[in-house]
């Protein structure tokens, strides 16, 4: 059985491989080679047990998801969040700027009140994570990269230079965007050489976010992007870039946290794989509803203005209201970004 599968049954074992397909898997192998032998000496043995690790058949894979899909419970119970005024909370935000048009400027007012609430990271675009990892040289903000931003339909070598790139420049978390029209046409076993391909260029202690994109998934695909993520030792499953579709839902984080928690113990690790929500969140309710639905991390434009709500909240809560409107002086998301993030 498959370390990856745990107690969950070895797709391999319900029907045999057509050779063809087989055979994709040993061409797809080849295609790749260049990846492995391009590796850094600290990765070797990682690539080597890439190399061996099996690959399954869409159609095995198809099994496994189906498998996962029947197993997983879905739980309404909201999970306990930190004080929305509380340092804790700010380190649930990942602070985000990914507009097109951004200014070095930009980046540096990011940064600076990143260092002042306490965020977990700021996300950009690889071009500035330099800049980013400078300016926040010792505040213990870390800096998350975006890869295949936003579409993710670059092709492999694309990403994996930005991989390289963004390490190189100081990131130490990265979001990567799953390429889901793959995921749409159940091509499952391409979907799992990149992101195993990526995983190996980008070992622990990086943080790897899957996007799913989950406006432009089904309930059923959205299960096998989250398999698919702890097949390839992925640290977190994020719902959206902010770009496409629609933002997070709470059922949609709901349904990410129960496929969160299955894997994990069928894998038999004590190390859950984690969702960050990210589309849509605006104010401290937002960020509450996502934080009770399972997130652990929050990926918004808007940090500052949700931890200056949710300071004034709870200072209304022990009876120290500065007697200002929640959300007042809010500035409009287009200060930011285009989108919905």
């Amino acid at each position: 059985m498959d370390s990856r599968l745990g107690g969950l049954a070895d797709p391999r074992s319900a029907a045999p491989a057509q050779s063809s397909d087989r055979s994709q898997l040993a061409n797809d192998d080849e295609k790749y080679a260049w990846l492995f032998n391009s590796l850094p000496a600290s990765n070797e043995a990682r690539a080597a047990e890439g190399r061996m690790t099996v690959r399954y058949t869409n159609d095995e894979w198809a099994r496994f998801f189906a498998e996962v899909e029947r197993e997983i419970e879905v739980s309404h119970e909201p999970l306990p969040y930190p004080d929305a005024g509380s340092p804790a909370f700010a380190k649930t935000i990942d602070h985000t700027l990914l507009k097109l048009d951004s200014r070095p400027a930009d980046f540096d007012a990011l940064c600076a009140e990143a260092r002042k609430d306490g965020f977990a990271t700021v996300c950009v675009r690889p071009s500035f994570v330099s800049q980013c990892v400078a300016d926040l040289k010792g505040s213990g903000v870390k800096v998350a990269s975006v890869i295949g931003f936003h579409e993710g339909t670059y092709d492999l070598y694309h990403k994996i230079n930005e991989t390289k790139r963004s390490l190189d420049d100081g990131a130490t978390e990265l979001d990567i965007v799953l390429n889901y029209p793959d995921l749409q046409t159940h091509d499952y076993a391409k979907i799992y050489k990149e992101l195993a391909s990526l995983r190996l260029q980008a070992p622990h202690p990086v943080l790897l976010k899957l996007i799913l994109e989950t406006s432009q998934l089904t309930a059923s695909q959205i299960i096998a992007a989250c398999a698919l993520a702890a097949a390839t030792n992925f640290d977190f499953v994020k719902t959206s870039t902010g770009f496409t579709g629609h933002g997070a839902t709470v059922e949609n984080v709901r349904l990410m946290r129960a496929c969160c928690e299955k894997l994990s113990v069928a894998k038999g690790e004590g190390r859950l794989m984690q969702v960050k929500a990210s589309g849509g969140i605006r104010t401290v309710e937002d960020a509450v509803r996502m934080l009770q639905a399972g997130a652990g991390r929050l990926g918004t434009s808007g940090g500052v203005w949700i931890v200056k709500e949710g300071r004034e909240r709870a200072e209304r809560s022990s009876g120290a209201a500065s007697g200002q409107e929640t959300g007042a002086g809010r500035p409009g998301l287009t200060t930011r970004l285009f989108t919905d993030y």
